[in-house]
């Protein structure tokens, strides 16, 4: 019997193989996805990993190899061998960037989209999926997700950053901005500033974002009622399913309780220390981060813009956020474009329903470039 020739490719698997840290990060792999076995070349969002899971992934990682590392290293290194390659590195996190790129090739205008409260950017990899290869797509992701220094506290000292790292990739506009909720009062004041430096913003993009200085604190009977509304919101996009997307749909929301704990967890810690995070664990940082965008957001009060805003909103809104004052047609100098989803919220960037709200961004990036290059 003729033995086989041991190949290069052969042999790296099997120093991967006989790595403790490829060894530990297959095991956490394999139990976070509920997969037996894992090749060190399988892509993680191929085996069915998501931004939920990821939240959970990186916490285990920092528990085994005492690293923090921002989910969006998920791109850079979807496989288990990759994600290896960045452990084994003595300073992990030197080269971090708040500038993710999501979607780089294409030849289309690159669009630019700012973290929510959560501060990472995962939650946009299937919108930009469903986009298509061609369109370039770059997230905003919050300063601090690495542990290596605190986050920012403004929306202006957010926005002067992301500012500073789009201009490294496009030094100059006409630029496409957006984000989901929060991300569109960064992506709001983001536009903001790059008018003011003399640069042309072909579209601004706010997915189900309102002016949220606008709403006080809400009382405890309001918080109530909004949670009955969300339970109600979770049903309506549930029956808008077939059989198969609501199982699918079930279990998206299982997960989403699973990986909201150590958040939680985390926020709670937060609230009862405000020494450095030096050292901090995984869920305190993102329970930081989560506190400091929510209150950024809140406290920011939008100037006028000079600009037209391209507002996404779904098919109802919550009681509590039904303030006409909120909304932008009266920021929105040269006027506001709405579009309407069918979808309820929370639900219009995941699937399927994240597919209707691509097809509509894609339009209108058509739209707001064609008009750059008639003017």
């Amino acid at each position: 019997m003729i033995a086989e020739p041991i190949t290069e490719s052969k042999t790296a698997q099997t120093r991967g193989l006989e790595d403790n840290t490829t060894r530990e990060l297959t095991l956490i792999w394999q139990r976070l996805l509920g997969i037996g076995s894992i090749g060190l070349d399988q892509n993680y969002f191929d085996l069915g990993g998501d931004s939920i899971l990821a939240v959970q992934l990186f916490a285990a990682i920092e528990q085994v190899f005492n690293v923090k590392l921002p989910v969006a290293a998920l791109f850079e290194a979807p496989t288990i061998e990759e994600l290896a390659r960045i452990l084994r590195r003595k300073t992990p996190i030197a080269n971090w960037s708040p500038l993710v790129a999501i979607q780089p090739a294409g030849s289309r205008p690159p669009f630019f989209c700012m973290h929510g409260a959560g501060g990472n950017v995962l939650i946009y990899r299937d919108l930009s999926q469903n986009l298509g290869s061609d369109q370039p797509f770059y997230g905003l992701q919050s300063q601090g997700l690495d542990g290596s220094c605190p986050p920012l506290t403004t929306v202006e000292d957010m926005a002067a950053l992301y500012v500073r790292e789009i201009r490294r990739v496009r030094p100059h506009g006409p630029y496409c901005l957006g984000g989901y909720c929060g991300g569109g009062t960064i992506a709001y004041e983001v536009a903001q500033q790059l008018r003011r430096e003399g640069e042309q913003v072909a579209l601004l993009a706010l997915f189900d974002t309102m002016d949220w200085s606008k709403f006080p604190l809400p009382s405890a009977w309001a918080k109530s009622y909004y949670n009955c509304q969300k339970f109600a919101f979770h049903i309506g996009n549930f029956l808008c399913l077939d059989s198969k997307g609501k199982s699918k749909f079930f279990s998206e929301k299982l997960q989403i309780l699973r990986s909201r704990i150590p958040v939680w967890r985390g926020m709670l810690l937060a609230g009862l220390s405000r020494r450095s995070n030096t050292g901090k664990s995984h869920s305190w940082v993102l329970g930081e981060i989560w506190r400091n965008n929510d209150r950024a957001c809140s406290n920011y009060v939008p100037k006028p813009y000079p600009g037209v805003v391209t507002d996404f909103r779904p098919l109802k809104q919550y009681r509590m956020f039904n303030d006409p004052d909120a909304r932008w047609d009266r920021l929105a100098l040269a006027g506001q474009s709405i579009v309407t989803l069918p979808v309820y919220p929370a639900g219009m960037l995941v699937e399927p329903f994240v597919r209707h709200l691509a097809v509509a961004l894609r339009k209108s990036l058509d739209t707001a470039m064609s008009s750059c290059q008639a003017s």
